[in-house]
């Protein structure tokens, strides 16, 4: 555990401490988790106390690790199942601020450090608290712009989509792009793009401008079919910030702020949420050696990262991109990979659905209570 000498610290010019009490002096204790907990325990007190960190303690409820959002994703693409032990991707020597020097000085330690939380111990290096930035314990409100692709004819599931797109078909009640939008909304995006080809009036009826949901609405408009990359050429200007671009018919409970969070820490050009795949063969497997058997794995499950159809693009990606020429993402990604750009692959952890067959529209029906918390 590192204690930094906080009177070396100062805090950027402007930035002082909240005196008001924060949400983390009254809920820190529902961070804590034991050292021999799972990581899918971790990510529970992670979520539920929606303090963005989990604290690993002994016994004494001395600090010995703390786990992120991102240490949960790092430890995914690297293997690691959420069933196993949180000192699996915990960091092992967290900062920390005596909880005697007060606020200001935690404020301080998380301005010098450039981290969110700080964890606050006694002379014992037994937690008693914590501290946060202002920002993280308020609604964040993001710039970025959002662009949802919802221009597919759905051809799998016709007959429903002979007289309905497929981001208009209901999910529990609601059409999948609305569930999609409300997401993203609850999550602090306010200004959205919607790429529309087939029963283009459908979707521009259905949203409008937006303001129904306190949001901006603009639509793309695909004369011809542009795939999933091809209506960005469309944007009617550069944007400032990084695009979240998405599938408009899927759905996925992912926190596309962490996801944001992910690309930033990892200076990437491009990020792709991925989700673990996995097949069982049902039957057992041979390996030869020449006209020998060499050995024999009964039902092997093989497992593979897919693209999960959720991206973050650098604004400079654009210029990949030819006016009113097909492009999937797959093949926009391939055109940043040539250019030697970093490319980042984010894990989903949360739920995820492709609706692409009749079965996947009634298995997320049958989820979305449970998985959107309605």
């Amino acid at each position: 555990m590192s204690i930094l000498a906080v009177d070396r610290l100062r805090s950027p010019a402007g930035a002082r401490a909240e005196a008001r009490p924060s949400r983390a002096a009254k809920e820190w204790r529902a961070t804590l988790v034991r050292r021999d907990a799972s990581i899918r325990e971790a990510i529970r007190a992670i979520d539920e106390s929606a303090l963005q960190i989990a604290l690993v303690v002994d016994a004494e409820q001395r600090l010995v690790g703390t786990v992120t959002d991102g240490d949960v994703r790092r430890g995914l693409l690297r293997g690691i199942t959420l069933d196993a032990g949180v000192e699996e991707v915990m960091n092992r020597d967290p900062i920390a601020c005596p909880a005697t020097l007060g606020r200001e000085a935690a404020a301080a330690v998380m301005h010098g450090s450039d981290v969110k939380q700080v964890p606050l111990v006694d002379e014992e290096g037994r937690v008693v608290g914590l501290e946060l930035m202002g920002d993280v314990i308020r609604r964040t409100r993001h710039d970025n712009w959002v662009v949802l692709m919802a221009g597919g004819l759905g051809q799998r599931l016709r007959p429903l989509t002979e007289d309905c797109p497929k981001p208009m078909l209901p999910v529990g009640g609601t059409p999948i792009l609305e569930i999609i939008l409300k997401n993203f909304a609850r999550q602090g995006f306010e200004r959205f793009f919607l790429s529309v080809n087939y029963k283009a009036e459908m979707v521009r009826r259905h949203f409008g401008d937006g303001a129904r949901w306190g949001v901006g609405i603009e639509y793309l408009e695909e004369r011809d079919k542009l795939g999933t990359a091809g209506a960005l050429g469309l944007l009617p200007r550069r944007p400032h910030e990084p695009l979240v671009v998405m599938n408009g018919d899927l759905l996925t409970a992912v926190n596309f702020g962490s996801m944001l969070e992910f690309h930033a820490e990892h200076s990437a050009t491009a990020t792709m949420a991925v989700r673990e795949h996995t097949v069982e063969v049902p039957f057992g497997v041979i390996d030869l050696a020449d006209d020998y058997l060499a050995g024999l794995t009964e039902k092997p499950r093989y497992s593979w990262f897919i693209n999960a159809g959720v991206y973050v693009v650098e604004p400079s990606v654009l210029d990949l991109i030819e006016p009113n020429r097909p492009l999937d993402m797959p093949t926009l990604f391939e055109r940043v990979l040539a250019r030697n750009d970093k490319i980042a692959a984010f894990p989903i952890r949360e739920y995820w659905r492709d609706i692409g067959r009749l079965e996947d529209l009634e298995r997320a029906s049958a989820d979305y209570p449970a998985a959107f918390d309605t």
